[in-house]
């Protein structure tokens, strides 16, 4: 069990400074928060959805995509300016990444939304910046929506 520091005579928000900095957590489980873009209509072109200042630890993200008919819709993710995923619903799909798999990618369906699912094996660090893109190179995308779980480092 964790020991609480108290601090007699320190204004509250140098006492709640004192507490977090005294808690240990899981990496990636400390103040968990979600995270939303939308781009509704979305005509072709490149637009940020989720843009995050670090330090800070990505969970998990979804892309969910209405409407287009070639799925050359690209979702792409970049931590600390490196790219991390910059994959095509289509390209997706042709790939077979259609159940849970340790690369991080599932593409899921239904009758009217094309879903991407991204989520690695380990929470992933960034201590710059998150940015969660889409580059819509297709018409008739009704709209695209993201989620981005993320917790503090």
């Amino acid at each position: 069990m964790a020991k609480r520091k108290t601090v007699r005579g320190a204004s509250p928000s140098r006492r709640m400074t004192l507490l977090a900095e005294s808690r240990t957590c899981a990496a990636g489980v400390c103040d968990p928060r979600r995270t939303q873009g939308l781009k509704a209509p979305a005509p072709q072109g490149t637009y940020v959805l989720v843009n995050l200042a670090g330090p800070g630890v990505f969970l998990g993200a979804e892309i969910s995509k209405q409407g287009g008919s070639t799925d050359l819709t690209f979702v792409i993710l970049d931590i600390d300016g490196r790219n991390v995923t910059n994959v095509s619903y289509a390209g997706v799909r042709n790939q077979g990444l259609t159940q849970h798999n340790p690369y991080g990618l599932v593409f899921l369906q239904s009758a009217l939304v094309k879903t991407l699912a991204v989520g690695f094996p380990a929470p992933l660090r960034f201590d710059r910046s998150l940015r969660l893109s889409v580059k819509v190179s297709e018409p008739t995308v009704v709209q695209v929506l993201a989620n981005v779980i993320s917790g503090s480092a």
